[in-house]
């Protein structure tokens, strides 16, 4: 994950580099359910409105819970399918919350409604992130539910209305990216708390769908519009979060957007990136599914660690005898390619490790959805020097 705020407060107001901070644990986005009333061209989790066997129950949940919690894993993001089609989900949020996690809910939004609202403002989740793919007709296609729209802009409404702390995500892709304007629009109308844009990844139906995958040019053009924003945010005093996710070159393509408007602080920031480091699945992110099965993040369902009914996720987490954990823990990760070779390399890790599984069958393969040319991450000029 990329925290565009927190690089704009960087320019703001620069601080020393200080010594990198890790967090205690890796975050868990914890898929409760796969079950889900909305089937979405991209869902990593392939969920449908129907139950699927097998999955944890509340006591199962709450033993898993108590090791996360000796494991000091300090954020809880609740997910699904749609979470809130779990019978359960209150009493699995409010142990969460007892227990001390930052706790989340990642919804749809379609069912937050008069009949709940009261019961998720009880809750006091720390953040509620609703999915919107565009505006009216855009996102209902792509939620493929006529009438989404409203109904989880209705749902956001009455999460701020509870001062519930909620926010938008949006996975960009070539058929959606100009309501993006409009969504930020909107962010800004309904004084909402978070924007996240996500880059399309190649699981589950994002990676049947993945020729819908934004070009180039377009992701180029989405992160200068995001950065113009967040920065006009911050000179304005308004303190709202702008995250990036699933393309860690974004990081490095900050870099060149500082170069333009703020030169003087292009080294500053360059090293500050350096330190954030970039890609952290199997390091800083972690995913359980429906089942219990542990994966390095939510975009590798096709990969399992071990499953959490047979082993805690203490000891599957830090068990390096899995060679793509040992790979994506090393430090630096061996990436080939592209990325290999990118003068930027320590800015983003190597980027997103699924895109090059799926399209290569090689996980340490470079990046096919890297955005940035040759003569920015430096090969055209090796090659040019060579000669």
């Amino acid at each position: 994950m990329f925290r565009i705020s927190q690089f704009m407060q960087e320019i703001a107001q620069p601080t020393p580099l200080g010594s990198k901070r890790n967090p205690p644990g890796p975050v868990v986005i914890w898929n409760l359910i796969r079950r889900c009333n909305l089937t979405c061209k991209h869902c990593y989790s392939i969920s449908a409105d129907k139950d699927f066997p097998g999955e944890l129950s509340t006591a199962e949940v709450f033993t898993v819970m108590d090791d996360l919690k000796h494991f000091r894993v300090p954020v809880l993001i609740l997910s699904g399918g749609e979470p809130l089609l779990r019978p359960d989900i209150f009493e699995i949020a409010l142990r969460a919350k007892e227990l001390g996690f930052y706790v989340g809910l990642s919804s749809n939004g379609t069912l937050i409604d008069e009949s709940n609202i009261d019961r998720i403002a009880a809750v006091g989740f720390d953040y509620v992130g609703v999915s919107l793919d565009g505006i009216q007709e855009t996102h209902d296609k792509f939620r493929r539910m006529a009438g989404a729209f409203d109904k989880s802009m209705h749902g956001i409404r009455l999460c701020k209305l509870r001062g519930i702390k909620v926010g938008i995500r949006f996975t960009l892709t070539q058929d959606n990216a100009h309501d993006l304007p409009g969504l930020l629009q909107l962010m800004e109308e309904e004084d909402l708390d978070k924007f996240y844009l996500s880059h399309l990844n190649y699981a589950g139906r994002g990676n049947k769908n993945r020729k819908d995958d934004a070009f180039h040019q377009t992701t180029r053009q989405a992160m200068d519009l995001l950065f113009d924003t967040c920065w006009r945010y911050q000179k304005e005093g308004r303190h709202k979060e702008f995250v990036t996710g699933n393309n860690d070159a974004d990081g490095a393509y900050l870099l060149f957007w500082v170069r333009r408007n703020f030169p003087q602080l292009e080294e500053h920031v360059r090293a500050k990136l350096a330190q954030w480091g970039g890609n952290s699945s199997g390091v800083n992110v972690a995913n359980i599914d429906n089942l219990g099965n542990v994966h390095p993040d939510t975009m590798w369902w096709n990969y399992n660690l071990g499953n959490v009914l047979e082993r805690p996720f203490s000891e599957i987490w830090m068990d390096t005898s899995d060679p793509i954990m040992a790979g994506l823990k090393a430090h630096p990760r061996k990436v080939g390619g592209r990325c290999g070779a990118c003068r930027h390399f320590d800015i983003c890790g190597g980027n997103t490790r699924v895109r090059a599984w799926q399209v290569s069958g090689d996980p340490w393969a470079e990046d096919p959805a890297c955005y940035l040319d040759d003569d920015e991450i430096g090969i055209a000029v090796e090659a040019a020097t060579e000669s």
